[in-house]
């Protein structure tokens, strides 16, 4: 008497998908709606395609990540640098002697109003 057993092996992998998007849509368009479509694809941090499914499917797309241009960060990274610097002066001046409590209370205060102008900054751009 022979039993027959089957083994099905693991192959591995990635496993599918239930509702894989096998489907392909074409869109005709100008060279420079094509260039528009794929700026604003890359402004919301999405794929071409994933940014026409959305904006298709639910009318309108929000943008994932809100990335502030460089020179924004730069100058807000300066702010918070300099706010820091003022901080340890004043902290310094103050263990041996060179200010005086208002002049203390002063850098302190200047140093967070630069922490808040910075934060503020990057609230307005975003």
């Amino acid at each position: 008497m022979e039993t027959s057993i089957t083994i099905k092996k693991n192959k591995g992998g990635r496993p599918r998908k239930t509702d894989k998007r096998s489907e392909q849509l074409a869109v005709m368009c100008t060279l420079s709606e094509r260039k528009q479509i794929e700026e604003k694809a890359v402004g919301a941090n999405l794929s071409i395609s994933e940014f026409l499914r959305v904006l298709a499917l639910h009318g309108k797309v929000d943008n994932r990540i809100k990335v502030l241009p460089k020179e924004v960060l730069l100058f807000t990274a300066t702010l918070n640098h300099l706010a820091a610097n003022i901080n340890q002066i004043a902290k310094q001046a103050n263990q041996f002697g060179f200010l005086n409590p208002m002049e203390k209370e002063e850098f302190i205060l200047l140093a967070d109003e630069i922490k808040k102008l910075a934060t503020n900054i990057k609230l307005y751009m975003t």
